[in-house]
């Protein structure tokens, strides 16, 4: 798994459109592995980095989720939950990875990245869901790693 102060890997994933997205990370980012679209724990925390989603823009940090299910699920998931949050997909485990998330049974470990100028900035193992969102945020304004809160 990536630490702090790990360089960050270059990543190319398929959003929830379908459309590739490559990721370098030099601006301020969060990207959280999550196990599986619609289930509880992981609409929870996908409902909570959606709630905060203007926060973070407005802090200028870019936010997505990415676990191992397809677009189109994904697709589904942003619609049946009224999600704006970007979504990746990485069916392959090629993310995951490069970022060091165990992969088990088809589904990755719920871990978040906070990443900025192309290295690993802070890492949240075992991730409770709620409440999650914003504590990150808050951790973001604090190491002034974002702009604003």
């Amino acid at each position: 798994m990536l630490q702090v102060g790990d360089d960050t890997p270059k990543v190319r994933a398929t959003d929830h459109s379908g459309a590739p997205v490559t990721l370098s990370f030099v601006e301020p980012t969060v990207l959280y592995f999550y196990p599986r679209d619609d289930t509880p724990g992981c609409t929870v925390e996908a409902e909570g980095f959606d709630e905060e989603l203007t926060a973070y823009r407005d802090a200028g940090v870019a936010v997505y989720g990415i676990s191992t299910d397809d677009a189109e699920s994904h697709a589904a998931f942003r619609r049946k939950h009224g999600l704006d949050i970007d979504l990746l997909a990485d069916p392959d485990g090629t993310v995951a990875a490069a970022f060091g998330v165990t992969v088990a049974g088809g589904t990755a470990d719920r871990v978040t990245y906070v990443l900025a100028d192309g290295e690993v900035k802070r890492v949240y193992r075992d991730v409770e869901p709620t409440g999650h969102a914003r504590d990150v945020l808050q951790d973001l304004v604090d190491e002034d790693i974002a702009v604003d809160g």
